[in-house]
């Protein structure tokens, strides 16, 4: 009896957090037709994060692009956020003058499908405005992309860097427009191992984590000071912790996920909160020219030293040059 009643005031002080944390969630949607016009290109668009941005962009009245690994999965999705925004297939593929929801294949475990994906973009578009590096991979067991690539690592930052790389041309031309990179606070625990950048020496399903999240904000940050004066904005941020499949590569013991499911249901963030500072980024004139830094909860954030070092950030872009086949 001690127990349930533990247990019951617990999840009732639970529900109360999440009910004022919501409550109190700063902000208000941005302007229903404030995308009209414009592209918007999202990697791993069909759940999380992704999904929840596509949406919101879709409402806004974005032309976006998912570019998803599984097209089975990105269709359902797509159908699902039409139906949920209230659109109808041919009002969602431009028939309504709204926005539009586009989906096309990408793995970005492939560099053949990230050129393919590329190719196709640039005949078939005739401008990109944003361009979110949102998909990733967590914590999986060591195991290498169709390139011979460490997973993560190799999807994380290498299969983003060559899809940008791509498209850089298009988003000149179509400037002003903006890249939003989406990293994660666990760059802290991360290090830049020049010496073992695949792992082939160790591997860490952790720490290899942090090192992808840590080369994004490096990758980032040395893009932004290549397209200075061009009109494209480079941007990376945090989503915090959200209630995502992310974390499917995570064990978790059978007798501890009732709370680890009220744990993350009361603490985490839901997708849509997660995804706020990505469409922030994506969307608001608050940061129109703004680039090279570093974001969290729609606000900027200091970095530690080790991101922000750009000797690093030459030498990893240069590395990545030559590890995607942008350099021979």
């Amino acid at each position: 009896a001690v127990a349930a009643a533990l247990a019951l005031g617990g999840g009732l002080l639970l529900a109360a957090w999440r009910w004022l944390r919501d409550t109190a969630r700063p902000g208000g949607a941005a302007p229903a037709g404030s995308m009209r016009g414009k592209t918007v290109i999202i990697t791993g668009a069909n759940s999380g994060l992704g999904r929840a941005a596509a949406a919101e962009l879709l409402r806004m009245q974005a032309r976006v692009i998912m570019g998803c690994r599984d097209r089975a999965r990105a269709e359902r999705a797509a159908r699902e956020i039409r139906a949920e925004l209230g659109q109808g297939e041919q009002e969602a593929q431009g028939g309504g003058g709204g926005g539009e929801l586009v989906v096309r294949e990408l793995d970005l475990a492939s560099l053949r499908s990230v050129r393919a994906f590329c190719h196709r973009v640039l005949q078939e578009e005739p401008r990109l405005d944003v361009l979110i590096n949102n998909a990733g991979i967590f914590q999986c067991p060591y195991m290498k992309t169709e390139d011979g690539f460490e997973m993560q690592f190799g999807v994380n930052h290498l299969g983003h860097f060559l899809l940008t790389n791509l498209l850089l041309g298009l988003l000149k031309n179509s400037a002003p427009s903006r890249i939003v990179v989406v990293s994660s606070k666990l760059y802290k625990y991360g290090e830049i191992n020049f010496e073992d950048l695949n792992s082939e020496i160790s591997y860490n399903k952790s720490f290899c984590y942090s090192r992808s999240k840590l080369a994004n904000i490096l990758f980032a940050r040395e893009l932004a000071r290549r397209l200075e004066g061009t009109g494209v904005t480079v941007n990376s941020l945090h989503p915090g912790i959200v209630r995502t499949n992310l974390g499917r590569h995570v064990n978790i013991p059978l007798l501890a996920k009732p709370l680890f499911n009220l744990v993350s249901w009361a603490f985490f963030k839901t997708p849509l909160e997660g995804a706020q500072t990505s469409i922030y980024l994506a969307s608001s004139p608050e940061v129109e020219g703004v680039s090279g830094k570093y974001f969290g909860d729609c606000k900027e954030e200091e970095l530690l030293p080790k991101a922000t070092d750009d000797l690093v950030a030459r030498k990893l872009w240069d590395i990545s040059e030559v590890m995607v086949g942008l350099l021979k």
